[in-house]
């Protein structure tokens, strides 16, 4: 596939650890047409469990965004990933490479938390090979702001509607 794919994502919890959910945004831009006619299909996703770290939920977003895609069977080597994680984009830009060759322990030598997300998340990056940039929260980004959104209120046991434009 060309054109692009770009992902908001991300994570809560009422009380942290508690009640907690996780959002994400895809946004799909197909180029084989001409720049100004490209079409784009936008998928919300969202999901909700009874106890976790706001963490946990950071790192399941992207996750399942992932795995939407490999699920779908859409590939692109042309995929940004946005979250206001800085736990995220630096343990999956900076910190994972050093865990992995310290058999999965920090510079401190403790194990790493949440080792399983990270092993999950390493591979679908292995694949998927996106962009991560870091985007900060609640300052009016409207796909960060959405993202969040749908986190929270999955996280309140609420969910929004999720929009999913084909």
């Amino acid at each position: 596939m060309t054109g692009k794919i770009i992902i908001y994502t991300d994570g809560s919890a009422r009380g942290n650890p508690g009640p907690a959910g996780w959002g994400a945004i895809i946004m799909i831009y197909n180029d084989e047409e001409k720049v100004e006619n490209k079409k784009l299909k936008v998928v919300e996703l969202g999901g909700r469990v009874d106890h976790a770290t706001n963490n946990i939920m950071e790192l399941t977003a992207p996750i399942e965004s992932l795995k939407y895609l490999q699920q779908n069977k859409i590939e692109n080597n042309n995929i940004e990933i946005f979250s206001d994680s800085k736990y995220v984009i630096t343990g999956i830009n900076e910190w994972i490479l050093n865990w992995m060759n310290n058999n999965w322990r920090t510079a401190n030598k403790k194990p790493v938390l949440n080792k399983e997300l990270w092993q999950e998340l390493h591979e679908l990056n292995k694949e998927f090979k996106p962009k991560w940039n870091y985007v900060k929260g609640h300052n009016n980004d409207e796909h960060n702001d959405r993202a969040d959104l749908i986190a929270t209120s999955f996280a309140d046991g609420e969910p929004v509607e999720l929009r999913n434009k084909k």
